[in-house]
């Protein structure tokens, strides 16, 4: 066991983690780090979960999350097993770190150079120069006092808030409130507004319901930097894999799971084709409403289904991949199309559910900084645009939004796909849901809503059996892969200091 750890003693218990995206796989970090005999079963036929990778025709996609950000978080999860990032892949800071698009015609790149990114804010309202520099110094204390006593500890109760540290700790933080609340005591400008703001897809949230403590992604994006890992976020996936399998987890791929029964000391999991496995404990990392509602008989869920019915969920997505002939500039590495007015947007996700209309959406093109993703002469890219989880998306509604799509493309980049395209594969909400049997085919999970935030997310350890555990997205911190790197250390930390 590394000194270093956080975590406890698990004194040889054998675990099983049901699912292998991060959240899972630093489970099992910890887990085996702190002595427990642990073994991955994974759903799918490649580990990362939702970080999964499509390989096609010389074209290699991540198929989940594509932003490296907060790398503080990575560096200090290697460091628990005393180990660094650079000993697995290699990073490249992005620059610009993403280009925008408004569909008035606008085009704002933001990039390292901070006095650059004031220039841009002071072109668009006189002032905004120095405003952003006070919203960074704001963002960045909320995520020093943030990340160090509110995401890294599991305050999970009401009376772990109402302890005097805490509420030192927490004076000056934005608790309460929403997101756009907030960016107006800053910016009056909308698209400034916006800039500020775009992380919130990220989060599953919109401005009038994501809690201003959020602003604390401004920091991580302005100042912390946005980069690129070696091989994609598979190579991160990769990379973590590896640190697990030097620990000594035993990873089962093709292992669906279909049923959980037991209490601690005397579990049984069972996987679809009938495979046994009798751990001590059980971590779930699959999606949490899916593991209570279909995993666990009913007399051990913590929730009913109108529980589970009445939250709110993040967003799902449609998601072009793309193989194009000759080059798409001028996209960047990450670029994002916007409508200068987003709240139709924001309405068609969370108010009343459509297909949107006029959306804002996200290109990835690994293909200008990886030369390994496409074959020569061709670039990698996709598309993702946030729709309403649960939304039907039968082939006909797929192909006049993806139509749409690539029309807006052309018209409001500049950049023409359609008759460039030799590799195209959709993915949306029936496939999250098939795929990683996500509630209502959410990509993400609960959305970062002021009443699904800290101690009002589910919790780690279950409340109806002993030794059932969770992790991931649904859990706190949250989402993003490096709230779920810090899920899994907070899981790991309850199930070695409560026995």
């Amino acid at each position: 066991m590394n000194d270093s750890s956080p975590v406890g003693d698990a004194d040889g218990r054998s675990v099983v983690v049901v699912g292998s995206g991060f959240g899972g796989l630093s489970t099992a970090c910890y887990l085996a780090n702190a002595g427990a005999d642990v073994t991955v079963l994974e759903k799918n036929e490649q580990l990362g979960g939702r970080a999964s990778r499509l390989h096609t025709d010389g074209f290699r996609f991540d198929m989940g999350p594509s932003w490296y950000l907060m790398p503080d978080v990575f560096e200090d999860f290697f460091a628990d097993f005393g180990r660094r990032p650079e000993e697995y892949y290699g990073l490249e800071r992005l620059d610009p770190h993403y280009r925008i698009f408004f569909k008035d015609g606008d085009r704002v790149d933001l990039v390292p150079d901070m006095d650059a990114n004031r220039e841009t804010f002071e072109a668009y309202e006189p002032g905004a120069g120095d405003a952003l520099d006070d919203y960074l110094d704001r963002a960045a204390y909320t995520y020093d006092v943030g990340m160090e006593h509110f995401v890294y500890e599991d305050r999970s109760r009401l009376r772990d808030f109402v302890d005097p540290d805490v509420l030192r700790y927490a004076r000056g933080l934005s608790l309460l409130g929403t997101m756009q609340d907030h960016v107006e005591e800053y910016f009056d400008h909308p698209k400034l507004q916006q800039i500020v703001q775009y992380s919130l897809v990220f989060l599953g949230g919109a401005p009038n319901n994501t809690p201003a403590l959020y602003n604390l992604m401004s920091h991580v994006d302005f100042n912390l930097g946005v980069y690129y890992p070696e091989d994609g976020m598979g190579g991160v996936v990769d990379g973590i894999v590896a640190v697990a399998e030097e620990l000594g987890v035993d990873f089962r791929v093709d292992h669906p799971v279909a049923e959980i029964r037991g209490r601690e000391g005397a579990f049984a999991v069972r996987t679809e084709d009938g495979r046994e496995f009798f751990p001590d404990e059980v971590v779930s990392d699959a999606d949490y409403a899916h593991t209570e509602q279909e995993l666990l008989v009913p007399e051990d869920r913590q929730y009913d289904a109108d529980y589970w019915d009445s939250r709110t969920y993040a967003p799902s997505a449609f998601l072009l991949y793309l193989g194009v002939e000759g080059d798409v500039d001028p996209l960047e590495h990450h670029t994002l199309v916007l409508p200068t007015d987003w709240d139709d947007h924001f309405e068609t996700i969370f108010g009343d559910p459509a297909w949107p209309e006029d959306p804002a959406y996200y290109l990835c093109v690994p293909s200008k900084t990886d030369d390994t993703v496409a074959p020569e002469g061709h670039s990698n890219l996709f598309v993702l645009a946030p729709v309403a989880p649960g939304l039907d998306d039968g082939p006909e509604r797929r192909q006049r939004f993806r139509d749409l799509l690539l029309d807006d493309i052309a018209e409001h980049t500049g950049v023409d796909l359609r008759d460039r395209i030799v590799v195209e594969e959709r993915f949306s909400v029936s496939e999250f849901a098939d795929r990683y049997n996500s509630t209502q085919g959410t990509a993400l999970g609960l959305a970062h809503t002021l009443r699904q935030t800290s101690l009002l997310r589910p919790p780690h350890a279950s409340e109806a059996v002993d030794g059932l555990y969770f992790t991931g997205s649904y859990t706190t911190p949250g989402i993003g892969v490096p709230m779920c790197l810090i899920s899994g250390r907070l899981t790991a930390e309850r199930m070695t200091t409560t026995r």
